[in-house]
């Protein structure tokens, strides 16, 4: 095991379906990272790194992108896009390489889960800073902070369910039944949201790379115009989604 090839990380890393799982496999992972990580994956493994410290690497590296793009100009975002692409490729690789070595945790789980609220945290708070125009408190940094605090909620939200089940003594698992609001105007409105895919808007991926679109069109406006439409955009979803989130959970079977 000391000089596994790509091909046997690659299968014992990446089980069948790992691709196709619901709300855990991020579209970028099935279109193309999941190609790459098992690279990376390979390598880590020959040189005996454990999964937690790639985990600790993935959540520096969001953390990273968040203070890169508060500078401002279209270098720092683009920085901050590959740095949110590192981000991504570390956590197809931790997860990969648990796997591979048998190493499998619950303090795995639970530090890739902080990796993401911090790392998503840190990129709104900096995006907001950045709308700002310098470093100080105002308003668009309150904008950024309530974007950052909507991608909080919406987690908890989530990560509650599975927390109140154990409690109750219930399976982790939902179904799909389940998760469908009981009203069918509710089951409607999230399918219709679902549809749209709005809570992308404040995920990191997606978000990175508006950050250099809003950038670009900045550098050509000569102002800050774009990024801070981005920016209120980002608090309008975070604080809906959190709310609409919240009445989709209590309204569903998810809690019974």
């Amino acid at each position: 095991m000391s000089k596994p090839s790509v091909a046997d990380v690659r299968s014992g890393g990446q089980p069948p379906g790992i691709k196709e799982r619901v709300n855990e496999e991020h579209w970028a992972g099935r279109y193309y990272m999941r190609d790459l990580s098992p690279y990376l994956s390979t390598f880590f493994v020959r040189l005996g790194v454990p999964p937690n410290p790639i985990t600790y690497l993935m959540m520096a590296c969001g953390v990273l992108a968040g203070a890169v793009v508060a500078f401002g100009g279209l270098w720092s975002a683009v920085l901050a896009a590959l740095l949110v692409q590192l981000y991504l490729l570390l956590d197809c690789s931790d997860g990969e390489v648990a796997r591979y070595t048998g190493r499998t945790s619950v303090a795995g789980i639970y530090l890739d889960r902080i990796g993401h609220y911090v790392s998503e945290v840190a990129l709104l708070v900096g995006l907001g800073v950045r709308a700002q125009g310098e470093w100080s408190a105002g308003g668009w940094v309150v904008l950024g902070m309530a974007a950052a605090l909507g991608v909080v909620l919406i987690k908890a939200e989530t990560d509650n369910v599975v927390v109140a089940r154990a409690k109750a003594g219930l399976p982790a698992e939902v179904t799909a039944e389940a998760m469908r609001p009981r009203s069918s105007g509710l089951s409607l409105a999230r399918r219709l949201a679902s549809a749209l895919k709005v809570h992308r808007l404040i995920q990191a991926v997606e978000l990175s790379l508006l950050v250099v679109v809003a950038a670009v069109a900045d550098a050509f406006l000569g102002d800050l115009a774009a990024t801070r439409v981005l920016v209120a955009a980002c608090a309008a979803v975070g604080v809906v989604m959190s709310a609409a989130h919240f009445v989709s959970v209590v309204a569903s079977r998810r809690l019974e």
